[in-house]
């Protein structure tokens, strides 16, 4: 089975045909229907195995927006101990889920 590895926003995933994935989310999605990653590092098919340095020339990979998400809320406390500080802080980051249409390359 055809897989590539891909770089979006500093992070690298390995994906194959219909995978799902949660990219970090962008401010100009509104109303695009499908993603193209252009930074494909690594190709491998039943030609073989295109390795790029550091991006296979010509090479893409289509994914189609199903929408938002969310991961689950994390906390961070931080406390100093006998002088009644505290301070708890919560955050939920956002994503965009995407599946894998296709790999060019």
């Amino acid at each position: 089975m055809a897989y590539a590895i891909v770089e979006d926003s500093g992070t690298q995933f390995k994906v194959q045909k219909d995978d799902v994935l949660e990219i970090d989310i962008r401010e100009l999605y509104d109303g695009v229907a499908t993603i193209t990653f252009d930074k494909v590092l690594l190709v491998s098919n039943d030609a073989g195995v295109k390795i790029g340095q550091p991006t296979v020339q010509g090479a893409s990979v289509t994914a189609k927006i199903l929408g938002d998400t969310k991961a689950d809320k994390i906390f961070v406390e931080r406390f100093t101990r006998r002088k009644g500080f505290h301070r708890r802080v919560g955050h939920r980051q956002r994503y965009i889920a995407v599946k894998i249409e296709s790999i060019n390359g």
